[in-house]
């Protein structure tokens, strides 16, 4: 456990809208065991309160996070936590829409939480890498598997062996960032998005993420076994009736999530 008296992860909820901010800024927000324990318990607050409907995670102070503690990681080992693995997010994130607002920089473990997000928004300049390598180390928290997937080849396995990080620009222009803003913002950016995203119905949005997740790189065949069933549950569920009649008269639908 951390030796500080702040929380190492705050929560509050704006709306439907639940943001989580890493509180480790003396730290650089980097993940000891009580952060990774903490991120996983808000994790399961967003999914499990039907009132929230999309999560904005942060990190509080100049960055967003620096990765795994080192100085936590030689006396006991890797922060993780079962069922959710590394800082709590890295194997199992949350059901909900998920989207990292990051100033400043996110780096090794760091950007590995942010790559467990389904959207990222980072401000100016931001630095975002995984330089495991320099000290004797390797990304081993997920960015190996989802860095080829938002980024071309070469660019991944560039930033995998050189360690060297690429900025939140060029982030964009390759895919991997949703959205580049001026710094400062990036919260605030996020909190836009999210607001937008909880606007629509809850269960054509969580269909749509798992969707993407799971199937969009598969064979048609392979993504049409998985599309199927889950568009016969929301196609036929009340939000889809109530969506189609409100359309109808003309008036914002009344969302129940069934």
């Amino acid at each position: 456990m951390s030796d500080q008296t702040e929380p190492t992860v705050l929560t509050e909820t704006q709306g439907h809208v639940l943001v989580i901010t890493l509180n480790r800024p003396e730290a650089m927000n980097s993940v000891n065991q009580d952060l990774a324990e903490s991120l996983g318990a808000a994790l399961d607050e967003l999914d499990s309160n039907d009132d929230l409907r999309v999560g904005v995670l942060t990190g509080n102070g100049r960055g967003f996070s620096a990765g795994m503690d080192l100085k936590a990681f030689v006396a006991g080992g890797m922060p993780m936590v079962e069922g959710r693995g590394f800082a709590g997010i890295t194997e199992r994130a949350a059901n909900k829409p998920l989207i990292a607002a990051v100033e400043g920089f996110a780096l090794a473990g760091g950007l590995e939480i942010a790559l467990s997000c389904d959207l990222i928004v980072a401000s100016e300049g931001a630095k975002l890498g995984i330089p495991e390598v320099g000290v004797g180390l390797f990304a081993g928290a997920g960015a190996l598997l989802r860095l080829p997937k938002v980024l071309p080849y070469a660019k991944a396995m560039e930033m995998a062996l050189t360690g060297k990080p690429i900025k939140a620009e060029e982030a964009q222009e390759l895919g991997m960032v949703a959205r580049v803003v001026p710094k400062g913002e990036a919260v605030a950016a996020a909190i836009e998005l999210a607001e937008a995203i909880a606007k629509n119905a809850p269960l054509g949005v969580a269909a749509s993420k798992k969707i993407i997740a799971e199937a969009s790189m598969l064979p048609d065949d392979q993504f049409w076994a998985i599309q199927n069933p889950i568009m016969d549950s929301v196609f036929g569920s009340s939000d889809a009736t109530e969506g189609a009649t409100a359309f109808a008269e003309k008036r914002e639908p009344n969302w129940t999530g069934s």
